[in-house]
């Protein structure tokens, strides 16, 4: 297991919508000190820029390495599970732990699958539509009377305590159990979508909330890939055999 690549290495950082070229530049260094490398901006309004540049010091190479994607769909393909931060409550039905608990987690699939960690704008955060796209929401317990916390900030207190579960983490001792990609689990729920409109189950014109609650349900299993597969399949059969 020495030769191993670290868990680290399976995390990505996700900035979503960043406005100022200063954060990504310290949430690149923040990165860096905690072992993590890999870097991924969602339409960042100002990127490159020599102000990410200067607060990055001596983590241009996480900078250099970033990959720009035009939408988060993009940005997490090829992970198996997202968590996201928020400031605020919601009421969407995820489960919301605290900082410390999501780095157990996330460190727990990333010893051998790909996780993504999602930070929103630094005005007004993640949508809801976004924060839809995760198995898992994560607060930080900021002081009631000022709950304000720098996107940096926020990058570098997930990444300080990503570190502490990975040096804390045993060695896992059977073969872990591969979970389904995000990027083929929105396919499904756009087959299952159509397939709800083929039968009638599900009203286009008035979807109301339907597809949000079908979204939650499914976010809360953290699906396998062979449940997906059998999902998918069972899709397959009601196309096949509805006229």
């Amino acid at each position: 297991m020495k030769n191993a690549p670290s868990p680290l290495s399976n995390i990505r950082i996700v900035l979503d919508h960043t406005s100022h070229p200063g954060n990504i530049g310290a949430a690149a260094r923040a990165l860096k000190t905690m072992g993590l490398q890999r870097l991924h901006l969602v339409e960042p309004r100002r990127f490159p820029h020599a102000e990410a540049d200067a607060l990055a010091c001596d983590a241009k190479d996480v900078l250099q390495n970033a990959q720009v994607h035009t939408t988060l769909d993009e940005a997490l393909t090829g992970c198996v599970f997202a968590a996201g931060l928020t400031a605020r409550k919601r009421h969407m039905g995820h489960t919301c732990v605290d900082v410390r608990e999501a780095a157990q987690r996330l460190m727990q699939i990333a010893a051998t699958q790909e996780v993504a960690l999602l930070f929103g704008n630094e005005a007004y955060g993640l949508s809801n539509d976004e924060l839809s796209k995760c198995q898992l929401m994560i607060s930080i317990p900021t002081d009631e009377a000022y709950t304000s916390l720098n996107v940096a900030s926020a990058v570098q207190i997930m990444a300080y305590e990503l570190r502490m579960a990975w040096l804390a983490a045993p060695q896992p001792t059977q073969a872990p159990i591969e979970l389904a990609r995000l990027d083929d689990i929105e396919l499904f729920y756009k087959r299952l979508e159509e397939t709800l409109i083929r039968i009638q189950f599900l009203d286009p014109n008035n979807p109301k909330r339907l597809m949000p609650r079908v979204r939650r349900l499914f976010a809360r299993t953290v699906l396998e890939k062979e449940e997906l597969n059998i999902l998918m399949g069972m899709l397959k059969s009601i196309n096949l055999n509805v006229k």
